[in-house]
């Protein structure tokens, strides 16, 4: 043991492990985030609460049977940071990890614990190819470990790309997604209830695009997991 803590050490001198929120040395046993960082995640706990904020979001556009996201998603917070280098530093360990804390907490649900197919939102291939991955996978990855349920980024795929949303209203946002998904193969989610995530949900158009899709090709139902939200 005192040999394994000084190897630690010595690594550390020379490539400190820092954490993602805080940017404080991580200890030996930290992954990612440290312990404080972890704990003070704001998380929703919508899991827990059947006709959430988030559910009746969606209530008169898609019927989704269960809806939650991990955490509350407002600019500056850590949440924030956190998706921004996942998105565009390529930290794609955040994605993983938060995934799997994600993961762990919808174990308490019977509605999430029971999906048979968990879905990335895609992004469309020109997009993929700039980016150089879909951050949504890595989510993915770790709700799967959690979850234990096999995830696929062949169920759902972008037919075309839309343009950004950030500067688009509510309508808006949702001419752009109309009809940009399709699915390939639809004997992957035949009859299956399925988990459709991403990382932020805004004004709910594109994850609205994607659930109507899947349940027209087939999908018995869809529960929608995001890693952030700022419904309340």
């Amino acid at each position: 043991m005192w040999l394994t803590n000084c190897f630690y050490d010595i690594i550390q001198l020379f490539y400190p492990r820092v954490c993602a929120g805080c940017f404080h040395s991580l200890a030996s046993n930290e992954q990612v985030l440290c312990s404080y960082c972890t704990y003070f995640l704001p998380r929703t706990r919508y899991h827990t609460m059947k006709d959430n904020p988030l559910e009746k979001y969606f209530w008169g556009r898609i019927p989704v049977q269960r809806a939650t996201a991990f955490c509350f998603f407002q600019k500056g917070n850590r949440l924030q940071r956190l998706i921004h280098q996942l998105k565009y530093q390529g930290r794609t360990d955040i994605g993983q990890f938060l995934g799997r804390l994600f993961g762990e907490e919808l174990k308490e649900s019977t509605d999430f614990a029971g999906i048979e197919l968990i879905v990335p939102v895609p992004l469309h291939r020109s997009r993929l190819l700039q980016r150089g991955y879909n951050q949504v996978d890595f989510v993915c990855q770790g709700l799967s470990e959690a979850l234990q349920k096999p995830w696929s980024t062949k169920a759902l795929l972008r037919a075309h790309a839309s343009e950004s949303q950030t500067r688009k209203g509510r309508f808006e946002r949702w001419a752009n997604v109309a009809e940009v998904f399709t699915v390939p193969d639809e004997t992957l989610i035949a009859s299956k209830h399925l988990l459709l995530v991403d990382d932020v949900i805004t004004t709910g158009s594109t994850l609205e695009s994607a659930a109507r899709t899947l349940l027209d090709k087939g999908a018995a139902s869809i529960c929608v997991a995001t890693l952030g939200c700022s419904v309340k």
